[in-house]
């Protein structure tokens, strides 16, 4: 007890110092930046930031919450297993607006309703956690990013209670609908991300839970009140508006149209197959391992990783980890029995992703669809082929 009474004070007294070697005048304003979408798939959900201005003091600030740290040890690896250590950034407000603007990007800004006490408070709070060691937080794209930390640290970082009322049109969605808004369903970054990430983020968010997307910080912000009736934001503006651009059709590689054509040959020698009474054992090879390998990846995500958002992961339905060790009977010249029920246990799996679809456990990639369906000809092939020899 004496030491988290001791731990306290040197914190406390800690803070206290600091505000009074950086004390803000009565100028200074706070400010939620909320940027747009970029280009690349890391800049599809945009960006929340702090910036803290004091034109009396010199002060135009920004402090983000969604810097890599690639110092780390072992970057990609922590980054796989969510292992991967985030940090804070700071930033004159300069440097910001170019390289959003540059980029294209929209930058809205909404200036709080906070009293100078709550102001030096939430700068206080910024700048000893930029200190090298307060710096890294353990990064979660759903509970714990970019613009969670906005809405946790106004919340500790004011003496008033927020209360994040319902935005006008709001919607009820799960995590995967809202991940959805961001991106085209048809594009190589949401199949990537359909696949990789389980069931559990097919459950309905919470109203709260909607603020680990930037846009909802924006949203929720606009219509939140200080102790029940004053607005939280004072005045918003938009400091940078995207301007128009011409938008290229990629559906000629997009996800549908290669794992279309991928498909499409693989009926194709089916069909070939049947005609010569024959198996392709090279396309089996093929399929078996590379649905083999997914899964096993699909696995080492779900359960040895601590990303929270790979768990029960149906994907492994059509990505069956086995198929990778039975890989050893399509090389040999007679196929054993049991091996023909496993070719009825991958179809029944198919059958029981399309159930899982169907009523809504889990929502699967589109572009996963031409693919599935040429598993299943393909499967129920393979078992008529080899119950006739």
């Amino acid at each position: 007890m004496a030491k988290k009474i001791l731990s306290f004070l040197f914190l406390f007294t800690t803070l206290w110092i600091f505000s009074q070697q950086s004390p803000l005048s009565k100028e200074a304003e706070v400010s939620v930046l909320t940027f747009g979408p970029g280009q690349s798939l890391n800049d599809s959900f945009g960006h929340n930031a702090f910036r803290i201005t004091d034109r009396n003091k010199g002060i135009d600030l920004v402090y983000g919450y969604g810097e890599y740290d690639f110092d780390a040890p072992n970057f990609y690896l922590k980054f796989a297993r969510g292992k991967l250590n985030y940090l804070i950034s700071k930033h004159n407000f300069s440097d910001i607006y170019y390289h959003y603007s540059n980029s294209n990007r929209t930058i809205d800004e909404q200036i709080l309703n906070l009293s100078l006490k709550e102001k030096q408070k939430l700068f206080d709070f910024l700048e000893n956690n930029y200190k090298p060691e307060n710096r890294r937080y353990k990064y979660d794209f759903f509970y714990d990013n970019c613009a969670t930390r906005i809405r946790d640290v106004v919340k500790v970082s004011t003496n008033s209670n927020i209360d994040f009322v319902l935005p006008k049109d709001f919607e009820p969605k799960t995590f995967r609908m809202l991940i959805h808004e961001h991106l085209n369903r048809n594009s190589w970054g949401s199949l990537g991300i359909d696949i990789a990430l389980g069931s559990v983020i097919d459950i309905e968010a919470k109203p709260q839970e909607y603020m680990y997307l930037p846009k909802y910080i924006y949203a929720f912000f606009d219509v939140a009140k200080i102790n029940g009736n004053e607005n939280l934001v004072k005045s918003s503006s938009t400091l940078y508006k995207k301007k128009a651009e011409i938008l290229r059709s990629d559906f000629l590689f997009s996800p549908l149209m290669v794992l279309g054509i991928i498909a499409a040959l693989i009926l194709y020698i089916t069909y070939r197959d049947s005609k010569n009474k024959t198996s392709s054992k090279w396309l089996d090879i093929v399929l078996f391992g590379i649905t083999g390998i997914i899964g096993i990846l699909l696995l080492c995500l779900w359960f040895a990783t601590d990303h929270s958002a790979t768990a029960h992961n149906y994907n492994v339905l059509w990505a069956v980890p086995l198929n990778i060790f039975v890989l050893g009977q399509l090389f040999k010249a007679q196929i054993r029995n049991w091996f023909k029920a496993y070719l009825k246990f991958l179809i029944i799996m198919l059958c029981l992703l399309t159930l899982h679809w169907l009523i809504g456990v889990q929502v699967f990639a589109i572009g996963l669809i031409p693919l599935l369906i040429a598993l299943i000809i393909r499967y129920i092939y393979l078992l008529r082929f080899y119950s006739r020899n």
